[in-house]
């Protein structure tokens, strides 16, 4: 069976952070689902730099499927609804009491970790821009932070999407798929490229 994802979209998300991500992952191999967290259910997003995304259903219609990670890109008016939807956190919350893993970069990890305490312990990163709304000791400054303690995944920007990517596909398929992913992107100096 394949892995599976569900990759939460909200209006000002950030179109990068998503789509690199979601590009990634079918690359990978993984059955990708994404989900509308619009208050309205609206399928249409209207991303943080005006692109639109058709999301597959909202997310009341998938939230109890079976995924193997859930995914939340930044952008910080899309994380403010993320943070802002009880439903969107209650499933974040299924997600880290079943031991699945949570994904989240840029403004998403301070913007709805953080503030409902879903993470307590938790190695993290995010936005260098928002390092306020993390705490001290669990920031990290890299590009993508793993914790495994507490299968957390989290990655600071637009920039960093291919590094968040390829650990996604890492974790969830295995590192010899992120090899082959990575190989085929002509990748710049400074990503990790699972090559050694």
């Amino acid at each position: 069976m394949s892995a599976t994802a569900l990759v939460c979209l909200a209006h000002g998300s950030e179109e990068t952070e998503a789509v690199t991500t979601i590009d990634l992952l079918v690359r990978g191999g993984v059955k990708v689902t994404t989900a509308s967290v619009a208050s309205d259910g609206e399928l249409v997003i209207v991303c943080s730099r005006g692109v639109k995304l058709l999301a597959d259903a909202p997310l009341v219609q998938v939230a109890d499927g079976d995924f193997d990670a859930i995914v939340l890109p930044g952008g910080l008016k899309g994380a403010e609804c993320f943070r802002d939807s009880p439903l969107l956190v209650e499933t974040v919350k299924q997600f880290h009491r079943s031991g699945r893993i949570v994904a989240a970069i840029c403004a998403a990890a301070g913007t709805v970790l953080v503030p409902h305490e879903i993470f307590p312990i938790g190695n993290m990163t995010g936005f260098p821009g928002l390092k306020d709304t993390i705490p001290e000791d669990q920031w990290q400054d890299k590009r993508a932070v793993w914790d495994p303690r507490v299968n957390l995944l989290t990655s600071q920007g637009p920039g960093t999407s291919i590094d968040f990517g390829l650990k996604l596909i890492d974790l969830l398929v295995g590192r010899e798929k992120a090899y082959e992913v990575a190989s085929s992107l002509v990748l710049p100096a400074g990503i990790y490229n699972f090559y050694e």
